[in-house]
Parts: structure tokens; C-alpha cells; sequence
């Protein structure tokens, strides 16, 4: 009797077995940048594939806690952040490789003390990037321990008080600086700025603690404040490029011309010589209009290309100092005007202002222009019919009003407007 042993064939690796093994045989490093850009739960939850991949996650360089990891919600406040602190403390815990990112932006998580047990644990790795971003409760204070990360690159602070120990020399690698919401000392402020050699980006935006702004970065390109402060003052700053600064609060020139009679603008712009974007916000022209203004700068911004205003076309400092910067960019490519009408003031009213001849504000090279906020007034219109006149290269103006009131007026008047570039094209934005 003969026996006969059937074989079965053997199976062949289905089409998703094979799609899993090419990406488990792709490159490690490849992987966990892979990983990196997974919200934190899935990278752990990436373990149960195999045992292949049950620690791939614990060697992720990029941790980033934020509202994505936790796939649930809550009215209870205290259970969130109980299950937000163990889920931070476990993959710390068993994560056994370098981090180089670590991220704290949970809407729900308050200043709580375990933040600076978390910092010492990623100051003792190379951390080159952190961002805390306390969203709630009173500013929280890191821990001396950040101040050791000398490998920083980006510092991202949200809600934070800044106490720097003593010993603090700097951030000698740091590139990008965004401290938000934060209250911090006038001389800690210069310090920290004056001692990160490397700095590239800076921005600040409502703080407390410091009412004369000292910029001091031999190596800044980029710079964005917006707050309530008294001075802004740039030392060796030549490589300083971008500029858009905000100030929060209206000042009373007349008040502060009568203790200072120095020019703003000169010394806004003295240690700005390759400024290339400007951005002026709020009411921080009428800060540039304190003092003398010149009907020009001594030294043009040649390099600068893109200049925004908000401007109050009835205020006539305001329009003084504008045309004083129009009149100072002879390369200009691109112009924004934000109209910021007031409906009381003390300064003197312009009426006439840009009907009088400004012919040495020509713009040879001007061809975007967008203004906005106008309400049809005279000074308004004024503005617009003198830019009209005297760009003889416009492409486009954008003009978008502040309500629609008389909106049918405004456009008419528009279009009658004697225009210097027979390419020029007026678009009407609805408010």
C-alpha cells in the first residue's frame, strides 16, 4: 500500500503583507521621520504591528503633545489633565533615543510643576526645538534647566515668565526666537537677545515687563512685535531685512514732542540699511511721526520692495511721516495702505494734504497697490488720486472699503481718476 503525501502549495505573500514589509524594510531613520509626523498616539499605537515595530516609536526625535493626542474629550478638567500627564510621563519614560523636538501645546493643560520635570528629562538630550504653549491659567516659569540647552535652534515660549539663573551666557546656536504673552524684565530681555549670537528670527508679541525695545543681533533677518511699548532702538543690526512692528496703544505726539524733540524716523531706521519688507501696524506711525520728520531720509532704503501701512489719512503727522517713507524707497514694488480712521483727536486735521504737489515722490517702479479701510472721505480719495497720478508702472490697484455705504460712489470716483500707467487696473473688493 502506497501512501501519497499531498502538498499544499505554498502561499504566496498577499499584496498587503508586501506593502507592510517594504515600508518595515525601509531605512531607520527614514522610518521615524515617518513617525515624527504621526500625532504621538498613533506613533505608539504603531508597536502593535509586530514585534518588529513594538519600540520603533520609543527612537522618534520629534515629540509634539498637543490637542491630537488624546482621541477623546472632557468636562472634567482634572481627568484631562491627569491622562495628558501620564500619556507625557510613559513615553518619556520609554523613549530611548535623542530629541531633538519636544512640543507642549495642549489647550487644556495648565503651568502644572510636572512641565519642569519633563524639561530636566530633555535637557540632558541634545534638544535642538521646544515650544511650550500654556494655554491656560498665570504665566508659568520654566525651570534653570532649559537655559543649559545650548544646542537650541528655535525657542517657542506661549504664557511664560522669563528668569534666567544668573549664570546664563546665552543660547549660542539659537536661530529663532517666539516668545508670545510673556512678561520678562527690560534687562533680561537685552540680555537674552544680545547673547544669542546665531539669531536669525525674532518675534514678540504682547508682553509685559519691557517699555524700551534694545534689538542688538548682529545676525537678524527677521523681526515681528506687536505690543504696547514706549521706544524701539536697532544696534548692529545690518542684515535685518524684514520688519513688522506693531504699536497696541495710540500716543499723544504733542505730549511727547514736548519732552523729546528727536527724530523717530532717523533713528528707526539708521541701523536699518538693507531693509527689504516694512510693515508698520496699528499706531506705530504716529510714533515714527514724533519729532522732526525730514522730507526724506538721508540714507534711501534702496533694497526695500514691499512697505504696509495703517495710516489716519485725516492726521497730519501721520501723512507727513507716510510721504516722508514714499519719498525715501525709490525702489518700491509693492504698497499697502490700511486706513485707521479716528473718530475724535487732538492733532491737527489734514485736509488738503495730497492735493499739494508731491512731485518728488514719483514712483518709477511701483506696481501692486492695495488700500483698505476707506470709507470715500476726501482725504481718502485724495490718497488714492495722487498715487494714480504719479506711478506711471502700475499693474493693479486693489481697493477694498470699510462698509458698503456709498460703495456705488466710491467706485464711480475711481474710475474717473486720471491714472499715469495706461496698464493700470482697478479691482473693487467688497468689505
Amino acid at each position: 500500500m502506497s501512501i501519497v503525501i499531498q502538498r499544499e502549495p505554498s502561499r504566496l505573500p498577499s499584496k498587503t503583507d508586501a506593502e507592510f514589509d517594504r515600508i518595515s524594510n525601509l531605512p531607520g531613520h527614514v522610518i521615524y521621520q515617518i513617525l515624527s509626523r504621526l500625532p504621538i498616539r498613533d506613533a505608539v499605537r504603531s508597536s502593535v504591528l509586530s514585534r518588529k515595530w513594538r519600540y520603533k516609536w520609543a527612537k522618534i526625535p520629534c515629540l509634539v503633545f498637543d490637542n491630537h493626542c488624546l482621541n477623546f474629550s472632557s468636562q472634567d478638567q482634572s481627568f484631562i489633565k491627569n491622562k495628558l500627564v501620564n500619556i507625557i510621563d510613559h513615553v518619556l519614560l520609554l523613549h530611548n533615543g535623542p530629541i531633538h523636538k519636544f512640543k507642549l501645546s495642549h489647550r487644556d493643560l495648565l503651568g502644572v510643576t510636572d512641565i519642569d520635570r519633563w524639561i530636566l528629562c530633555i535637557s540632558r538630550s541634545s534638544i535642538k526645538e521646544v515650544v511650550l504653549e500654556i494655554w491656560k491659567g498665570q504665566r508659568y516659569k520654566p525651570p534653570s534647566c532649559l537655559f543649559n540647552c545650548q544646542n537650541l535652534v528655535h525657542l517657542e515660549l506661549f504664557n511664560c515668565l522669563l528668569e534666567p539663573p544668573l549664570m546664563f551666557k546665552g543660547f549660542k546656536n539659537l536661530k529663532s526666537l517666539d516668545l508670545q504673552h510673556i512678561t520678562i524684565t527690560q534687562d533680561v530681555f537685552e540680555k537674552l537677545v544680545s547673547s544669542c549670537p546665531s539669531l536669525e528670527r525674532l518675534t514678540l508679541m504682547n508682553f509685559t515687563g519691557v517699555t524700551h525695545l534694545v534689538i542688538d543681533a548682529p545676525n537678524l533677518q527677521f523681526f515681528d512685535i506687536g505690543g504696547i511699548f514706549e521706544d524701539v532702538s536697532f544696534l548692529n543690526t545690518v542684515h535685518l531685512s524684514y520688519v513688522s512692528i506693531g504699536l497696541y496703544v495710540n500716543i499723544d505726539n504733542e505730549e511727547n514732542d514736548a519732552r523729546d524733540n528727536s527724530s523717530k524716523l532717523l533713528r528707526f531706521f539708521v541701523n536699518l540699511p538693507h531693509i527689504r519688507r516694512l510693515e508698520i501696524q496699528s499706531y506705530f506711525l504716529k510714533y515714527l511721526a514724533m519729532g522732526y520728520v525730514p522730507s526724506r531720509l538721508p540714507n534711501l532704503c534702496v533694497d526695500l520692495n514691499h512697505l504696509s501701512i495703517r495710516i489716519d489719512f485725516d492726521d497730519l503727522e501721520e501723512n507727513t511721516a507716510a510721504l516722508c517713507l514714499l519719498r525715501s524707497c525709490p525702489n518700491l514694488l509693492e504698497l499697502e495702505m490700511l486706513a485707521r480712521p479716528e473718530e475724535q483727536s487732538s492733532m491737527e486735521r489734514s485736509t488738503n494734504f495730497w492735493e499739494e504737489d508731491h512731485w518728488s515722490s514719483l514712483f518709477a517702479h511701483l506696481r501692486l497697490v492695495k488700500v483698505s479701510g476707506i470709507s470715500g472721505v476726501k482725504s481718502d480719495m485724495d490718497f488714492i488720486k495722487f498715487l494714480l497720478s504719479n506711478s506711471p508702472v502700475l499693474e493693479q490697484l486693489t481697493v477694498k472699503p470699510a462698509s458698503q455705504e456709498g460703495e456705488w460712489e466710491l467706485m464711480k470716483e475711481l474710475l474717473r481718476f486720471r491714472r499715469a500707467s495706461i496698464y493700470a487696473e482697478v479691482i473693487y473688493l467688497d468689505p
